[in-house]
């Protein structure tokens, strides 16, 4: 490798450092902040707690039942993650084979993506019932459409130099989709997987507010019923703690998968 190559993956590595340390002081810079001004008095601690009780509610993991909220909330997550995207695939594998149902459900498709998915919730309780299966279909309700637009739109966007070449060689349409279509796809893919990790959270804390009575969601109204500002504010930073590592695993699996059909 030349001494420029080495030069220029050493800048790489120094910027990525940078990033990483001014990450790092900016949080630690922000709950400084928080617990000074709490401290003086400059902000009510009552109303916005602070640092060091919030540390307090989460030593008090077990009183507070934290593990198991945090694993419900994680539980009705991974079913609507998983239910959404599989849906959304083949639905949108459904419109793109047939050009027909495609410009029929389009318009259907975007009113129901622009409408506000709260506004289902007692509809969605009184189908299912109240429950963790009305959670899970919230996070569908809010999650399947935006999948199922996005897959559609990759796999519409495929090269169509290489499509005319595999059916000059016989290939039928589902061997066009497996062989040039899908793959080709996989970034959509993965871009609509980190969107909907994020959307299908929203989706299952939304149904929390709602009807549940365990998660995440139900302990941030229930601390906000009884003015118990500390549970709120521990429960909202557990909730963007595990919204990163989601986010982050989904990262990690594209990683993975990309790198594999890279040696392949």
């Amino acid at each position: 490798m030349s001494e420029a190559r080495l030069l220029y993956l050493k800048q790489i590595k120094r910027r990525q450092r940078w990033i990483r340390f001014f990450q790092f002081s900016a949080l630690i810079l922000t709950v400084a902040l928080w617990e000074i001004l709490a401290r003086v008095g400059f902000i009510d601690s009552f109303l916005m707690s602070q640092p060091t009780r919030v540390w307090r509610t989460i030593s008090n993991f077990q009183q507070n039942q934290l593990f198991t909220h945090i694993g419900v909330t994680l539980l009705e997550t991974v079913i609507g993650f998983t239910a959404g995207v599989a849906l959304g695939i083949l639905t949108a594998f459904i419109l793109w084979w047939s050009d027909f149902l495609s410009r029929v459900a389009e318009p259907y498709l975007v009113v129901f993506n622009a409408l506000p998915k709260i506004a289902l919730g007692p509809i969605i309780i009184i189908w299912v019932g109240a429950g963790m299966q009305a959670v899970i279909v919230m996070a569908l309700a809010i999650s399947l459409i935006v999948t199922i637009m996005e897959m559609l739109a990759g796999f519409k966007n495929a090269d169509p130099e290489l499509i005319k070449m595999v059916k000059t060689f016989g290939a039928g349409r589902l061997q066009t989709f497996v062989k040039i279509v899908f793959p080709s796809s996989l970034p959509t893919l993965f871009n609509c997987l980190k969107i909907n990790i994020g959307l299908t959270l929203v989706g299952v804390i939304a149904g929390e507010f709602l009807v549940s009575r365990a998660g995440l969601g139900y302990l941030i109204v229930f601390g906000g019923q009884v003015f118990q500002m500390d549970l709120v504010m521990t429960s909202v930073i557990i909730l963007g703690i595990v919204a990163a590592l989601l986010y982050r695993l989904v990262a990690l699996l594209e990683w993975v998968v990309l790198r594999m059909l890279t040696v392949n």
